[in-house]
């Protein structure tokens, strides 16, 4: 079977880029190992972050290199096979992370924050998915004056780039959400305009869904190979799942933690790595019921209001996709949470775990491949591909379609991290 264009990878990033497509008429066929929303898209903290305009660099300062060694925190863990993987996108990721770096590659980033909640919303109507979405924000928690002061001062300076935010004492927190303790807290900042998810993966379905409804295609497919068309006037690809191949004219890879693994043959090496989360969900009581997600900002975990529960979403662990699952830091979690909230009856008998992408320079790949033609890159959005997919979605459907592009895709390109461009 022969179509315009196929997207491989169906997450929110994979998927939103599958449903403009098709929106703007193109035959677009979606393939991934699992259906729609059950990977990355499914584990994280439900959040359409607007005020996501700043980047995570890697720690400079001794104190904190000091702090996060013994890997006994809860935002941060890593294994050694890991470091020694990765170790030459780590150093590029130190590199990358000097103030004047950072501030650059800030000011890049927020090209695509800026959009991220119109373009969702753009197919949250089109999918009649308003029901999984709150606009109410959320709220960042603050154990120290010393850090509350300082996120308080740079919240002040974000409302330049169109965020959102109000200063609340313990009090009001109390008053927002009355089953919660917050014993140990100095107050929080409230984000205004970010938007809650009741559910991400049925966000995702509903998007692929409506998708499906424009006539596009859904294949739950393991994808083996992709190489160039070399029937016919070669122009195109060839895609070799498991059990069947596909041609198109147009390809897309957006994989997540997966795709460098399907570039390499093509002689690519981008330097992706992956960053593992862990999360779980606790029944919902009379006692324990919350209005908003809530990141402890010095711990480094969130708990969510979902449908499934509370969700308890840990901060990251550097490994490797095959490690297996080790769920130290999770327990730490749990323990400060229970202090916050009643968390009694887990929903799972175990935790999920999964990889999201990251790249160096703490910015995505987007846009198309430099050493063939229709060839297209989307993905290393690291904790941002939920809230950027929609935003990802329209570029790459202008891109492929030749039109004026929303945002300059120049900083996103694949040839980036070559020593010769």
């Amino acid at each position: 079977m022969r179509y315009e264009v196929i997207v491989i990878g169906a997450g929110m990033v994979g998927t939103s880029i599958a449903w403009h497509l098709q929106k703007n008429n193109s035959k677009v066929l979606l393939l991934d190992r699992k259906l729609p929303g059950l990977e990355t898209s499914y584990g994280n903290a439900g959040l359409i972050q607007r005020e996501a305009i700043h980047t995570h660099p890697f720690p400079r300062q001794l104190t904190e290199l000091v702090r996060v060694m013994p890997n006994r925190g809860t935002d941060i863990r890593y294994r050694l096979p890991a470091i020694l993987r990765y170790h030459q996108a780590l150093l590029q990721y130190w590199k990358y992370s000097t103030p004047a770096s950072v501030k650059k590659i800030e000011a890049e980033w927020q090209t695509l924050i800026a959009h991220c909640t119109s373009e969702h919303q753009t197919m949250i109507t089109a999918s009649n998915a308003d029901e999984l979405i709150r606009r109410d924000g959320w709220l960042q928690l603050h154990r120290s004056e010393d850090t509350l002061k300082i996120a308080a001062a740079l919240a002040i300076s974000d409302r330049e780039q169109g965020v959102e935010h109000k200063l609340l004492s313990v009090e009001e927190l109390k008053v927002l959400e009355p089953n919660a303790n917050f014993d140990g807290f100095v107050g929080a900042i409230h984000w205004l305009n970010s938007w809650q998810v009741s559910n991400p993966s049925m966000l995702v379905k509903a998007y692929a869904k409506n998708f499906e409804d424009m006539g596009g295609t859904i294949q739950e497919k393991n994808v083996k190979e992709i190489t160039p068309d070399d029937s016919g006037d070669g122009q195109g690809w060839k895609v070799v799942t498991d059990n069947d191949t596909y041609y198109c004219d147009d390809l897309v890879v957006a994989a997540g933690p997966w795709s460098n693994e399907l570039i390499k043959p093509l002689g690519y090496n981008l330097p992706l790595f992956p960053m593992r989360g862990y999360h779980q969900h606790f029944k919902t009581t009379g006692k324990n019921t919350i209005n908003h997600s809530m990141f402890d900002m010095d711990k480094g975990f969130v708990m969510g209001p979902m449908q499934q529960g509370i969700r308890i979403t840990t901060g990251a662990e550097m490994t490797t996709m095959d490690a297996p699952k080790n769920f130290g830091q999770l327990k730490t979690v749990l323990k400060l949470a229970r202090k916050i909230l009643p968390l009694e009856e887990a929903v799972e008998s175990e935790a999920w775990a999964g990889s999201r992408p990251c790249m160096p320079d703490m910015k995505p790949v987007i846009g198309p491949a430099h050493k063939h033609d229709k060839l297209w890159f989307a993905f290393g959005h690291s904790h941002q591909g939920f809230t950027l997919g929609p935003m990802t979605g329209r570029i790459m459907e202008e891109l492929i379609h030749n039109k004026p592009v929303i945002v300059d895709v120049e900083p996103f390109n694949a040839q980036r991290f070559s020593k010769t461009k």
